[in-house]
């Protein structure tokens, strides 16, 4: 007998990135404001007997077997409940890939989610956040299914208010970004101290205060077009602009709707970039 669930995995964009060193184990220590926003890849995970595990992504070129995200975390629960099944995965991928948006993390994490409902397993999310960090430092985040402040690799999180009343344009010029390479020629030069929690931004105006991202200058430097994104975003209204992560996906933060709305279409209509209003979650 087959059992499906439907589920949405949100992207998420970076407030404030932080990078503190780089750790012995070869990862970096961070201090990140890390924000979900409406932006959703849908989900149709669906369990029978017999055992395999298949994704399926139309028109997406995901890698297959186990180097696909999704298809790691099916297997990796299953072994780690002692479960054998077969497990199929349908993606509807709306969030760019290789983005800075966390798109495969978010995937991963709601596989595990509609694994641990379809089977019945009740993990608590503390060890499903666990399973998470293995395969991939911004997955216990998704799991965690509220805006929070991430340190160590991005697994130790506390919860955050949330913003200010805005409204998001998101922008990637339709190049692929490294996260890999991008830490590997950030060429930090020393270890940084422990950022701060910053305060709950009450305006538009408050949070723009926050934004930065250690790894802006290392992608800018080589993929130019997110400077030009980041200044046509300010010139169309936007308070401010940051790219997302490791990139390329830079957002805009406007204080109105309808002026991102108009932002959006018009560079929608003057450039061939990916383009789309969001909203926080």
């Amino acid at each position: 007998m087959q059992m499906k669930k439907v589920v949405y995995a949100p992207a998420k964009i970076n407030l404030c990135l932080h990078v503190l060193g780089r750790r012995d184990d070869g990862y970096h220590d961070l201090a990140t404001l890390m924000q979900r926003i409406d932006l959703q890849d849908r989900l149709e995970v669906a369990v029978s007997s017999g055992s395999g595990i298949t994704v399926y992504c139309p028109h997406v070129a995901l890698p297959s077997g186990v180097d696909n995200i999704a298809a790691r975390a099916a297997k990796m629960l299953l072994e780690h409940l002692g479960e054998e099944c077969s497990v199929a995965i349908n993606i509807d991928k709306r969030t760019p890939s290789a983005a800075g948006l966390g798109g495969g993390s978010s995937d991963a994490a709601a596989v595990l989610q509609a694994l641990n409902d379809l089977l019945g397993t009740e993990l608590p999310r503390s060890e499903m956040m666990a399973l998470g960090v293995r395969l991939g430092a911004d997955v216990p985040f998704f799991l965690y299914g509220q805006t929070a402040w991430a340190t160590g690799i991005g697994e130790c999180l506390q919860s955050w208010p949330g913003l200010p009343q805005v409204t998001l344009v998101l922008v990637n010029p339709g190049i692929v970004v490294s996260t890999a390479w991008v830490f590997q020629n950030l060429g930090l030069t020393r270890t940084r101290p422990t950022a701060r929690i910053p305060r709950f931004p009450e305006t538009a105006s408050d949070l723009v205060h926050l934004l930065h991202n250690d790894l802006e200058v290392v992608t800018c430097q080589h993929h130019p077009v997110i400077t030009t994104i980041k200044e046509r975003l300010i010139a169309s209204g936007a308070d401010g602009a940051l790219m997302s992560g490791s990139g390329a996906t830079v957002f805009g933060v406007f204080d109105d709707s309808s002026r991102a709305e108009h932002a959006a279409h018009i560079l929608s209509a003057e450039t061939d970039w990916w383009v789309k209003v969001v909203n926080p979650l």
